[in-house]
């Protein structure tokens, strides 16, 4: 008869077995498989550097093509907007992209008449009532009310507002006086919904509408929709403007106009503004839509036509 020990016994060889038999398959296995571990780190930390290699190569090219885009653009720009003025309009955000802009419409001869920086509250919709106000206290005898939106819109009618301020006056209609634009854009300076560079003036020919990265905030739709209303504005009655942005983020300005059938037949765009490329072809889109009297859509992003304006006349 099989007693207790007998159990005790037969368990103990059994985990003996079973420690002996993970002690010699583990001495078998380990070397093989140590050695393939090592050989496969080996590998990956080549396959690692090579792929670092490959980034600073794509840096490396990325700046060169840069330098060379600036190293260009005299020889691409020189005399385009020569005495033509231009106003340079940037929107929250744009303020890097607004600097290289001025300096390749400066490269193309052009006159700045105003730079004015749009502040976030000045699309913010929480602020709609208020900018409205505003822009009916501070219109002037020759920047008047007529002719403004009468929708209630305070980003409408404040854009339509500061157009007529920035822009020339298309006859038979009187130009605005000096003083009057003084006028408006101290008011919305003071009121924190601009900010404006140097000594500007109005009767700019064209606008250049800089954009900046899309909102991320609870209000990111209404902004976007903002954007696009000082736009719409800008460009109402033919009025030539170019409107310079990246593609990159949701509702970004460029993207927006492409994709409205009537302001991109009114509109030039340019999505690659944040790269010298890109502020050169904002130069060129500036030519080609003041002097050429011509409308495109430029960069790589979705709705371009082509990466810069043609060279014909």
């Amino acid at each position: 008869m099989i007693n207790f020990r007998y159990h005790v016994v037969s368990l103990t060889a059994v985990f003996l077995a079973l420690a002996i038999g993970l002690v010699v398959g583990t001495a078998a296995l380990n070397g093989p498989v140590s050695e393939n571990l090592k050989n496969r780190l080996t590998e990956l930390n080549k396959d690692n550097n090579v792929k670092r290699d490959q980034v600073n190569q794509y840096k490396d090219e990325l700046s060169r093509n840069q330098e060379f885009a600036g190293g260009i653009a005299p020889y691409v720009l020189a005399g385009k907007l020569t005495a033509r003025k231009v106003a340079v309009v940037g929107l929250p955000g744009a303020k890097d992209s607004v600097e290289g802009v001025v300096k390749m419409l400066n490269v193309a001869g052009a006159t700045i008449t105003a730079r004015v920086t749009f502040e976030d509250k000045l699309i913010d919709p929480n602020f709609a009532n208020e900018l409205l106000d505003l822009a009916d206290q501070s219109s002037q005898p020759t920047i008047g009310a007529v002719g403004l939106p009468q929708n209630s819109d305070g980003v409408e009618t404040a854009s339509a507002l500061l157009a007529l301020t920035l822009q020339s006056s298309t006859a038979p209609a009187t130009p605005a006086a000096p003083g009057d634009v003084t006028a408006v854009l101290t008011a919305f300076t003071k009121a924190g919904y601009i900010s404006v560079d140097d000594d500007a003036v109005g009767g700019a020919e064209v606008v250049v509408l800089v954009a900046g990265a899309p909102a991320t905030d609870q209000d990111a739709s209404k902004k976007a929709a903002n954007n696009v209303k000082v736009a719409d504005q800008f460009s109402k009655n033919h009025r030539p403007l170019v409107v310079a942005g990246d593609s990159a983020g949701d509702s970004n300005l460029v993207a927006a106009v492409r994709s409205d059938p009537t302001l991109v037949k009114e509109i030039s765009t340019v999505d690659n503004v944040s790269t010298v490329q890109g502020q050169v072809v904002t130069a060129m889109a500036t030519h080609e839509r003041l002097v050429l009297s011509r409308i495109g859509q430029y960069g790589l992003a979705a709705g371009a036509t082509s990466v810069v304006p043609s060279a014909g006349p």
